[in-house]
């Protein structure tokens, strides 16, 4: 399982992040994913926690609470969207043309 992060301040840290969530159980990875055009971080991260249980706890005591002047949204991580149809024409570099 995954924790999803949310409504992080963008000046967080990923030791920050580590942190917090070390109170909960061993963290196993902390990924704070970044704007490809601006390279800013996007306000939300995703932590794995070393057990379900660990994420868990960490998931009802960091929900809602405020962190760095804001208050988090914490949950399980869903799986990715697969986002393959809703490309535009132009996401291809090409223009449709239709008879």
């Amino acid at each position: 399982m995954s924790i999803y992060v949310g409504n992080l301040s963008y000046q967080v840290t990923q030791e920050d992040v580590e942190q917090v969530f070390a109170e909960y159980g061993t963290v196993r990875n902390v990924s704070l994913p970044v704007d490809r055009e601006t390279g800013r971080m996007r306000g939300f991260a995703f932590v794995e926690l070393e057990s379900e249980t660990d994420e868990t706890a960490a998931i009802e005591a960091l929900d809602g609470a405020e962190w760095m002047g804001r208050d988090l949204r914490v949950s399980k991580a869903r799986p990715r969207e697969n986002n393959n149809n809703r490309r535009s024409a132009s996401s291809f570099g090409g223009e449709r043309r239709y008879r």
